[in-house]
């Protein structure tokens, strides 16, 4: 089910920085946007997540990064940058 591996990282203002597994555990876990796609996600450790097949990378960039902000992980001018494995 959990097909495609998926680095996520974001600008620390140094370099990229892998995506610490607790944000995204927290956006597996307590996802709030009522949309079923994101039950095929897993964390499995710092900057990286599988998904299933049906996952659209854009939505779930676009997806992430919004929750990211919300919870103050991201600073207004950092970016999440998604790319699969």
């Amino acid at each position: 089910m959990f097909a495609r591996k998926i680095r996520v990282e974001y600008n620390d203002g140094h370099a990229l920085t892998p995506a610490p597994i607790k944000w995204l555990d927290n956006f597996a876990m307590r996802n709030f946007t009522n949309d079923q796609v994101f039950d095929d996600t897993l964390p499995v450790a710092d900057g990286l997540i599988e998904i299933g097949t049906r996952v659209p990378l854009d939505f779930l960039a676009e997806r992430l990064e919004d929750w990211c902000r919300r919870k103050s992980y991201l600073k207004p001018e950092e970016k999440l940058r998604l790319t699969e494995l």
